[in-house]
């Protein structure tokens, strides 16, 4: 089978080879992939940021979707013809996330999903929903349950509620939809004059462009009559975690997730006289997916945005347009 590796670090060295096709146990399940999408995971973990020390050769990507093809004689859950999706950490079922649960991402400790064939226990794989395509399912098992996680989950997320979103990245765009349609209030920066109309056809509420306000947070604040907002997807990191502490109301709720905004100073002191929950997310676990998928078929019309599709032949050209930032939603490779 074809399958992409990480021999050494940087885009183009990613190196195209032939791998043979996975051999299954009793309880595992063959899954043929047939899309996969980007996460900026995956190009942190391709150019060495992410883990200096990674075990290479590695199958990068943590996200995919496919067709079962086989199954092992103990398999229950799933037969041959099912549309599955692997979750993120294939240990993490449900509860708390733990050190062992976290060291069976894809990806990164495993193997990911850019190859043509993947096996993987049972318990390690949920459904697509009907009404989804390859494609659109691929954008799910990272990106989405992450925004899940940072509203429903962590966030306890309220109709009443207003969320701040940063970007239009995957994770922006996802919690930007399952906000809106729960009612609650949006507000989403971006560089982008474009990319915030396009925003607003999604339903955010209001629009903060940072290049022309660098004071976002101020922004922030009058639209919310001083008080602030109940949460803030915070994906820019350090860079921006002082104006998510100075935007956030007292009592409110940051959800770490990213670090877009490479590197920069905040004072703790909000942190504790404002009382802010600040938590740090990594993905969700395989209950999460599940109930967030229950709650795409409850809205048949909410569709992961896919800004630019590409062959399996040109995943560096993926990459690299991830790199440039221009994109709105997800970035997909088909098979």
């Amino acid at each position: 089978m074809k399958a992409y590796e990480i021999q050494q670090f940087g885009i183009e060295n990613l190196a195209l080879v032939e791998r043979d096709e996975p051999n299954i146990t009793e309880s595992e399940v063959l899954v043929k992939f047939h899309a996969a999408s980007l996460n900026y995971r995956d190009l942190l973990m391709i150019e060495g940021a992410y883990n200096p020390r990674l075990k290479m050769p590695l199958v990068p990507f943590s996200d995919g979707a496919g067709s079962v093809v086989a199954v092992g004689d103990a398999v229950t859950k799933w037969k041959i013809g099912d549309r599955v999706m692997p979750i993120f950490m294939q240990g993490w079922i449900d509860g708390e996330v733990s050190f062992e649960k976290a060291r069976t991402a894809l990806g990164g400790d495993r193997d990911g999903v850019l190859r043509e064939f993947g096996a993987f226990d049972e318990s390690g794989l949920v459904r697509i929903p009907d009404h989804f395509s390859f494609e659109e399912a691929a954008t799910l098992p990272c990106a989405a349950v992450t925004a899940y996680h940072a509203l429903f989950e962590s966030g306890r997320l309220h109709p009443s509620n207003t969320v701040l979103l940063q970007g239009t990245g995957g994770v922006s765009i996802f919690a930007l939809q399952l906000a809106s349609v729960y009612g609650a209030r949006t507000i989403i920066t971006s560089s982008s004059n474009e990319k915030l109309q396009r925003a607003k056809e999604l339903g955010a509420d209001d629009l903060i462009n940072y290049k022309e306000r660098e004071d976002w947070d101020k922004v922030v604040l009058e639209l919310t009559e001083k008080r602030g907002v109940d949460h803030v997807i915070e994906v820019g990191g350090a860079g921006t975690l002082q104006k998510s502490l100075n935007a956030v109301k007292m009592g409110g709720h940051i959800a770490v997730i990213g670090v877009l905004a490479g590197k920069g100073e905040f004072s703790m002191v909000p942190i504790f006289m404002k009382a802010v929950k600040m938590q740090g997310l990594f993905v969700g676990s395989r209950q999460m997916f599940e109930q967030m998928n229950l709650l795409l078929c409850q809205h048949y019309h909410l569709k992961p945005i896919i800004d630019k599709t590409f062959e399996f032949g040109e995943v560096k050209d993926a990459l690299n347009y991830m790199k440039a930032g221009a994109h709105f939603g997800k970035i997909v490779v088909k098979f």
